[in-house]
């Protein structure tokens, strides 16, 4: 069985208490001490050992998961891809919906989105200002920007447009 390390330093400090209480002359104090040390060091060098694999096993996992993401991107990416393909197809062809028994395909509208044309030309208004700590720079606010437009105002700078989609069901 072994002893745990802080049993181990425990018994050392004890017995380097013990030792200066009694009156014992400096090289047995000193032997008894690194007889002592000796099996503390051992176990305190595993510990490290031990330590040091799993920090190894941290940083290969994190190896690991950045690889991943890396290729989750990539599948992510190529999808979009791939996805934005079929939908110019469909819609270059009028094609608007296809069935078949895995899924159904359909080109929808996505809601009016906001897009800026000119951030500079855009009234102070339709501004609005992050919290520190960077520098606060205003961004446009499109919430009030698309309230606007849609209650007939015309913001100089931005326009409301409706983009499609391709929805796999």
């Amino acid at each position: 069985m072994t002893t745990a390390l802080y049993v181990l330093a425990d018994e050392y400090q004890a017995a380097a208490r013990k030792l200066a209480d009694l009156d014992l002359d400096e090289q047995t104090i000193a032997d008894t001490l690194e007889g002592l040390a000796g099996e503390l060091e051992v176990k305190a060098t595993n510990v490290a050992m031990f330590v040091r694999n799993l920090e190894a096993s941290a940083a290969a996992i994190k190896d690991a998961e950045a690889q991943m993401a890396k290729r989750r991107k990539s599948f992510e990416t190529r999808a979009a891809n791939v996805r934005a393909y079929l939908l110019s197809n469909m819609e270059f062809a009028q094609i608007s919906k296809i069935e078949c028994p895995f899924f159904k395909l359909a080109v929808r509208d996505n809601p009016p989105a906001v897009v800026i044309d000119n951030q500079d030309a855009l009234p102070i208004e339709y501004m609005r200002w992050p919290d520190p700590p960077p520098p606060p720079m205003p961004e446009p606010d499109k919430k009030a920007i698309a309230a606007a437009i849609k209650e007939g105002k015309t913001v100089d700078g931005a326009h409301m447009e409706r983009t499609k989609r391709l929805e796999i069901k």
